[in-house]
């Protein structure tokens, strides 16, 4: 599958309990449409041969933006195992970024012109519905402005303006004055539309708020920090369905902005409620780069502790507190090279506790604007993609945010009851690699990207668990048991061919089957944790060299050739099995390949054995031009090639070995993650009995076949070649 986030990795399979951001369909331009709430911002879609996608800054928003391609989804991905059964595929792919030369030209053809609203001087808004009272308790920190242009004038189309907030601000408020309108054959149902969107342009269907200017301004509660665009358009309310008369008219107006700003211990749409900045603390003996605590900055909290007292910087519930409850808020900053991290937050009290906790990503939470949050063990944030909680109790609250973005954090603490801010709670916020320490059951990797310039991590679970944070438990101790006899035991059947090639003093194939056997045998001890006598990557080249040389020596062994025609052939088969059990062992490719130098082998035997055999017949040196009768010549040949083939060979053992070959096969199908470890033990038995059995098949051996000639020739055979041995002696 290919996953796509804005601002951090993506990360798929972080819980069990749903798919929830996976994409059935395949991906179209009108799937791909970013979420700015980041519980949703993630979509992941099925693979397909080809994709062509191409997004517009009126899908997505400017910045970094992250696309990963993931070989399945679930705790079994990130398990350690030898191989990971089931298809390989190899893709290329192309990214092509195009932008506008300026940045007050947007839109897919750089034809739309954008106003900067950018505040030179003061504008008294007195008189205008942008007055408020509540806001006196800003102080100086309340900006009001007007369009520079003054009064603009325009029809139907729209109008783009684009306003950067800067930093962490209350409210926006957006008003027009001195509005006036001229139309002809109307009904007067114009109305002129204001949509806002926070990073790029907003539409009539895409938008993050709207609402008609001309009857009520545009509040905006808790912006995000960044570039706003707002765009104004005229709209006929009375030409629905687009049947009527078109009417023309033309708008004219003021617009004036104003951005309320609380002072910085301050926080609140009434600037009551208290704002605390939380300072970067690096840990001592980080495991990884940028690992560490956040603290208020203050002196009377030890930077040596992981976590402060919460009751000292709540807010004042007397003069804050509404229906809403009082919130205190904590701002950290997360290092953009950091992004691939997780926040990790824990709570603790030494009674109930009595606090709700939401956090958001670029401007304060409320209550109906947050990224993740957490209230109860009943209600929070646990469905989302990149929200893992690990303890939730009435004393103790934790739970990770996870592969969080480079920026602004803020996290908002609402309590609900005054009666409750007794006892005593204490909060840790920190940033950290790898949740749990993979739950100390994989090691924790950390990796930079190609730019270098930001770290991420992720967990390398051991054979028993996977998950993102190695928490799963895969196989159990007995099960782990169970598949380590399995796995090392089915080596065993290697005695067969072993056994044979030592009564048969075969001496060479006797090492390889004995080698194939224990390499195996050890390599699955070090796969499963049991033991490793070597390195992980040495077993793993000798047993599958081994292996291909076990099974290329059965074929050769079936020409009766010369030892030194026979070592010739091993020597030269051994180079060439050795770069495939080097450059990629675990292919499944490497067993047709293995099978065709076995195959190949045995018909460069027969080759040099039939050479060896002709030198002692003469051939006629006058040439026939009978055809018929060379014809006769080729066909006895032919005849004579396929009865020595067939006396060659005992059938039955033929038969039965190919059956023990198919079986091998089946296993190796059959094979998959979770029943890796049975079929794999099946596919040990079936290959070393199918060796067994091909070995058996020569007749000029009698180790394997109890039957002997009932007409007397092997007693004559042998009392002939005593006979012969008597007369030599007496000569």
């Amino acid at each position: 599958m290919i996953c796509f986030r804005e601002g951090s990795p993506p990360l798929p399979d972080v819980y069990n309990t749903s798919l929830t951001g996976l994409v059935t369909e395949y991906i179209s331009n009108d799937s791909f449409v970013a979420s700015h709430s980041l519980q949703n911002s993630e979509k992941c879609y099925p693979m397909q041969k080809n994709i062509w996608l191409r997004v517009t800054n009126e899908q997505i928003t400017p910045g970094t933006w992250f696309f990963g391609l993931f070989n399945g989804i679930g705790p079994v991905r990130t398990q350690s195992k030898m191989i990971n059964r089931g298809s390989g595929y190899t893709f290329s792919g192309n990214i092509t970024v195009e932008g506008c030369t300026t940045s007050t030209m947007l839109g897919q053809f750089c034809n739309q012109t954008v106003n900067v609203l950018s505040c030179s001087e003061s504008y008294n808004l007195t008189g205008t519905r942008l007055e408020n009272g509540l806001y006196k308790g800003m102080k100086n920190n309340v900006i009001a402005c007007r369009n520079a242009n003054g009064v603009v004038c325009h029809e139907e189309a729209p109008y783009i303006y684009s306003l950067d907030v800067m930093g962490i601000v209350e409210e926006i408020f957006v008003a027009v004055t001195n509005l006036t309108l001229n139309e002809t054959n109307t009904t007067g149902s114009l109305s002129l539309m204001c949509y806002a969107r926070h990073g790029t342009v907003p539409l009539k269907t895409l938008h993050d708020f709207s609402v008609d200017i001309s009857k009520a301004p545009l509040v905006i509660n808790f912006p995000k920090a960044g570039r706003w665009y707002i765009t104004i358009q005229p709209v006929d309310n009375s030409n629905t369905s687009g049947t009527g008369q078109r009417h023309s008219f033309k708008t004219c107006y003021l617009l004036v902005w104003q951005v309320n700003r609380c002072p910085l211990d301050k926080g609140g749409l009434n600037c009551t409620f208290e704002r605390h900045i939380l300072q970067t603390v690096l840990r001592k003996n980080p495991s990884v780069p940028f690992e560490s605590n956040y603290m208020p900055i203050t002196q009377e909290v030890s930077t040596n502790s992981n976590g402060f007292p919460l009751e000292p910087f709540l807010s004042n519930f007397s003069t804050g507190g509404n229906g809403d409850g009082a919130w205190t808020f904590f701002l950290l900053d997360i290092p953009y090279g950091a992004t691939g991290g997780n926040i990790h937050i824990h709570l603790s009290a030494d009674s109930k506790i009595k606090y709700e906790l939401y956090a958001r990503y670029g401007g304060l939470p409320s209550l109906s604007s947050w990224d993740y949050f957490y209230a109860n063990s009943t209600s929070s944030s646990n469905g989302s993609m990149f929200f893992k909680l690990y303890d939730s109790s009435e004393e103790t609250i934790s739970f990770y945010m996870l592969y969080v973005r480079g920026g602004t954090w803020s996290f908002g603490l609402r309590q609900l009851n005054p009666a409750d801010s007794s006892g005593k709670t204490g909060i840790s916020l920190s940033l950290e690699r790898c949740p749990q320490k993979c739950s100390s059951h994989g090691t924790c990797q950390s990796v930079l990207d190609t730019s270098g310039l930001m770290l991420y991590s992720f967990c390398a679970c051991d054979r028993n668990h996977g998950g993102f944070d190695c928490s799963v438990e895969l196989v159990s101790h007995r099960g782990h048991i169970k598949q380590s006899i399995f796995l090392i035991a089915s080596n065993a059947a290697a005695v067969l061919p072993a056994y044979w090639a030592l009564r048969n003093k075969a001496f060479a194939e006797w090492v390889l089957y004995t080698s194939s056997g224990i390499s195996s045998a050890l390599y699955h001890s070090c796969d499963v944790g049991t033991w490793c006598i070597l390195s992980f990557r040495v077993l793993q080249f000798l047993d599958f060299w081994l292996s291909f040389m076990a099974v290329i020596s059965t074929f050769v062994y079936l020409a009766s050739i010369s030892e030194v025609s026979k070592r010739t052939i091993h020597t030269i088969l051994a180079i060439v099995t050795a770069l495939l059990a080097e450059m990629g062992p675990t292919r499944s490719k490497n067993i047709s390949y293995v099978i065709g130098l076995g195959t190949l082998g045995l018909l460069v035997g027969w080759a040099l054995e039939f050479c060896a055999r002709r030198r002692t017949f003469s051939f006629p040196t006058e040439f026939h031009l009978n055809l018929l009768a060379r014809w006769e010549i080729i066909k006895e040949w032919f005849q004579s090639i396929i009865k020595t083939i067939i006396k060659r060979f005992r059938w039955r053992f033929i038969v039965a070995g190919f059956a023990a070959l198919a079986m091998a096969a089946v296993s190796w199908k059959l094979e998959s993650s979770q029943s890796y470890w049975i079929w794999h033990s099946l596919w040990h038995i079936f290959i070393y009995l199918s060796s067994f059995l091909f070995l058996c098949s020569k007749a000029n051996t009698t180790t394997c076949d109890s039957d002997r000639p009932s007409d007397g020739s092997y007693e004559l055979t042998r009392q002939n070649s005593f006979n012969r041995g008597e007369q030599g002696i007496e000569r």
